[in-house]
């Protein structure tokens, strides 16, 4: 399994446009993407479960990668997040 954290730039937050897009690229890859705040974990594959979480501008989330592509999947989520988020 792949762990990370990341610290969310973007001023509103994670909002409707850019979950969509990390949705769109978790759903790439095999592996079980999830996203965590505050102990509160969302499947990385469904837009809901993403704004269901309220992340914040300011806010740390850990993002969880596990399967056989856990690799370049953390990776391009990793690229993704430093990029849009």
């Amino acid at each position: 399994m792949k762990e990370f954290t990341y610290v969310i730039t973007d001023k509103e937050g994670i909002h409707a446009r850019p979950a969509g897009e990390l949705v769109k690229l978790a759903k790439e890859y095999t592996s079980t993407v999830s996203v965590i705040k505050e102990g509160k974990k969302a499947d990385a594959k469904k837009v809901f479960g993403l704004m269901g979480l309220g992340v914040k501008n300011g806010m740390e989330i850990t993002v969880q990668i596990e399967g056989e592509d856990e690799d370049t999947a953390a990776a391009a989520v990793e690229a993704f997040l430093k990029e849009n988020l």
